[in-house]
């Protein structure tokens, strides 16, 4: 072999040896990074990129809106969100005060009142969305319920826990217009221990009456439950409150005044318990007929000319007095009381009144002591109308078939 052939094979030899080590696991250039760049040793070293977590837009429902007034305190505040959460809910009064008890869903997806609200109040929100990426995002609200000049309410005669006579209608008189009646009317509930039906007949959009079609039974209890509160009367109007009322019956009390016979006659469950005689309307002031319910009782009562119509210098003008034993049937002035001295005469004979019906004054104290607001007089044969149900309690003048028609 030639000098040069032996160089030759010395440089091959040195090349398998390296690729010998490299092949062995040694400390080879696979072992820098960066060497060999592309190699699939670089590649399986690098650490993979995190994936990027991309949140969905978190949409929100939230009642009332931000900034509403004239909120109906019933209708409880709510957040809901979707693609996303809400915690640190907050519902306080703006003028200071405990905050509202509310509730999240066990998804936490929806917040939830679980009280009602105040009326007249402005209230303050504040609470955290959560996304999905957990990114929390704090937000910030006002809104203000129903202010006074948008509340709406209801009285009940007879109020609660007294004892009225058979004769006494149910009142209900609206603080606003009632728009839609029927939905009012199922939202009062009357139950009336006797079984009687009751028909309701609307006088206005703020008055209604109900009875039964006879006189109430003796001993009946009846109780009127109206759920208002949060109702829309209408126009925006809103119930502040529920108003119940219970109240007791006595006996059928009723007293028939015939101006035929110029007498009285009072009956107490069918039974005849005083006959008195009397005086009626004169000729210019007919006692009105049919039915009508006493309205109050004073013992003593002042009565003033003018509260009818009359002056001085007119006919029939009377100075002011005072009269015993004063039960009001009508609003305009029509009573039964005990007689003035000067008319004592004329009792059972002559009528002489202005349209009322005098008694003697034993029979004005029996009178009074024995009867009872809502209480009836029936008056007979004076020739006059019958009393307007809106001048007392006259809706027992209005058939039963027309009453309870709308």
């Amino acid at each position: 072999m030639t000098q040069g052939a032996k160089r030759k094979t010395g440089k091959v030899l040195a090349i398998i040896g390296i690729c010998a080590a490299v092949a062995a696991g040694g400390i080879g250039v696979a072992t820098v990074p960066g060497l060999l760049p592309g190699s699939p040793q670089n590649n399986a070293a690098a650490p993979s990129p995190a994936p990027t977590v991309e949140a969905k837009p978190v949409e929100l429902g939230i009642t009332p809106l931000d900034g509403a007034v004239e909120w109906n305190p019933v209708v409880g505040p709510q957040i809901k969100a979707v693609n996303g959460k809400v915690k640190d809910v907050v519902l306080t009064p703006a003028g200071g005060g405990a905050p509202v008890v509310g509730k999240i869903s066990p998804d936490g997806t929806t917040w939830s009142t679980q009280e009602v609200l105040k009326f007249k109040t402005q209230y303050n929100y504040s609470f955290t969305v959560v996304d999905t990426a957990g990114k929390e995002t704090k937000k910030t609200q006002t809104f203000t319920t129903v202010s006074a000049a948008y509340e709406a309410d209801a009285s009940i005669y007879p109020r609660n826990g007294t004892t009225a006579g058979s004769g006494q209608p149910i009142e209900i008189n609206f603080s606003e217009p009632v728009v839609d009646k029927v939905a009012m009317e199922k939202r009062v509930a009357i139950t009336v221990s006797s079984g009687q039906t009751v028909a309701w007949h609307w006088y206005s959009d703020k008055k209604v009456r109900i009875r039964p079609e006879a006189f109430w039974a003796s001993g009946t209890t009846v109780t009127v439950d109206m759920k208002l509160l949060g109702v829309d009367f209408g126009n925006n109007m809103i119930g502040n409150g529920d108003v119940v009322s219970t109240f007791t019956t006595g006996p059928q009390r009723i007293a028939v005044v015939d101006d035929t016979t110029k007498t009285m006659n009072v009956y107490s469950d069918g039974q005849l318990l005083h006959t008195a005689p009397v005086s009626l309307g004169g000729e210019d002031w007919l006692s009105p007929t049919g039915y009508a319910v006493i309205l109050e009782q004073e013992r003593k009562s002042n009565f003033n000319a003018g509260s009818i119509g009359l002056k001085p210098g007119d006919k029939g003008y009377y100075a002011p007095m005072v009269v015993d034993y004063a039960n009001r049937l009508t609003w305009s002035g029509v009573y039964v009381h005990q007689a003035l001295e000067s008319a004592w005469g004329a009792i059972g004979r002559v009528n002489v009144s202005h349209g009322c019906v005098g008694l003697l004054p034993d029979d004005a104290a029996w009178f009074f002591n024995n009867m009872k607001t809502g209480d009836v007089v029936q008056i007979l044969n004076t020739g006059a109308p019958a009393v307007e149900p809106l001048e007392g309690f006259g809706d027992w003048n209005i058939p039963w078939a027309s009453y309870a028609q709308r």
